[in-house]
């Protein structure tokens, strides 16, 4: 799978990395509700509706909600955070009004930005890298053994979905969106799916983390590709999670949108600097949400093969749409737009940091 050339990710350090306070201190909403300015020039809402996954691919979120650094950045304006268990539920309530923002996979974004013709979101910075591959039965040892099997991914056009069937497709094998051709594709979530590959129903899975993990540490399965492998040309790095906020949202809130990011950085800091402690946040927030942590060996595998950065790697964005197109899971679109990185880099300049990029290559 190649993918075009871009710079190597970074993971910032941010601890002083914050524009000053008299920079943004928060004014809240005056008596008669109409949105107030901060002294840097951004009008500010009451509240803002962030949406997440329960998931350690969004362990910036689970980390900036448990720690309340969304709370502490946001100032007078409430956080009302919302979960969602897929994307297409995530996209639906952010075009519909019902969240503001969310962490969400690239594709997700992709056909939303598609949908609504450039007009539905922005990506507003980076969140996660890596944490996907193929697992499979210890049988198989090649793309040439899968001929004939069935392989489940968690949503037909989803993230992992699509490396899976442009995998396939750079090795001879094909796949259709109904679970016909060479290989049978058999879309489900993941529990379910990693529940029919421990009763043999299914031969593998193009899964993310902690379900990568899962399948090796509690199912016996064998990792035959690790999705990093392939961005050669990115330097092992894609985006697997990312920060959107709709573009009416915005527009009204350019304020409230930083002083998000401010939050968004502050935890993937304390990731950086406090490992332990992050990891035990994160999944003290997926108890709190789902009821069931995540086991330690899981827990501490995941952390190991995800990425935490605020770069985006907006290249991988362009070429996992690309393979969308080529495996006729998506009709060709014009990307160009789809970012707003501009409060990102003024935050990471004010800190000493490089800004990070939304070109294609």
């Amino acid at each position: 799978m190649s993918s075009p050339t871009f710079s190597r990710r970074r993971v910032f350090t941010l601890a002083g990395a914050m524009l000053t306070a008299s920079a943004l201190a928060a004014c809240g909403d005056d008596e008669d509700g109409t949105p107030t300015t901060s002294a840097s020039g951004g009008a500010e809402a009451s509240a803002i509706r962030l949406g997440y996954f329960p998931n350690i691919t969004h362990a910036p979120a689970l980390v900036g909600v448990n720690k309340n650094l969304f709370a502490e950045a946001l100032g007078s304006t409430k956080l009302d955070p919302k979960t969602f268990n897929a994307g297409p539920a995530a996209i639906e309530a952010l075009v519909s009004g019902a969240i503001d923002a969310t962490y969400i996979g690239p594709n997700p974004a992709i056909n939303s930005w598609t949908q609504s013709k450039g007009q539905s979101l922005k990506i507003i910075a980076g969140s996660t890298s890596g944490g996907a591959g193929l697992v499979v039965k210890p049988a198989i040892n090649g793309p040439a053994d899968l001929k004939g099997k069935k392989l489940a991914t968690p949503q037909l056009g989803n993230t992992q979905d699509v490396a899976l069937r442009a995998w396939l497709k750079s090795n001879n094998l094909n796949a259709d969106a109904q679970g016909g051709g060479d290989v049978s594709i058999l879309p489900q979530d993941n529990a379910t799916a990693l529940q029919a590959f421990q009763q043999g129903a299914i031969d593998g899975a193009w899964v993310p983390e902690p379900f990568l993990s899962r399948y090796q540490l509690e199912a016996g399965g064998k990792l035959l590709v690790n999705e990093k492998d392939l961005w050669t040309d990115t330097s092992g790095q894609f985006v697997t999670t990312h920060l959107i906020v709709s573009q009416e949202f915005l527009k009204k809130y350019p304020g409230t949108v930083t002083k998000l990011i401010q939050g968004h950085l502050k935890a993937l800091d304390f990731i950086k600097t406090s490992d332990a402690d992050a990891q035990k946040a994160a999944n003290a927030q997926i108890e709190a949400l789902s009821g069931k942590p995540l086991k330690d060996n899981v827990l501490a595998s995941a952390f190991k093969n995800l990425t935490f950065t605020a770069d985006p790697i907006a290249a991988s964005l362009y070429t996992s749409a690309k393979h969308a197109q080529d495996v006729g899971l998506l009709k060709e679109v014009d990307l160009k737009g789809i970012y707003d990185l501009n409060a990102l880099n003024a935050l990471l300049t004010a800190a000493g940091q490089p800004a990070v990029s939304d070109a294609s290559s």
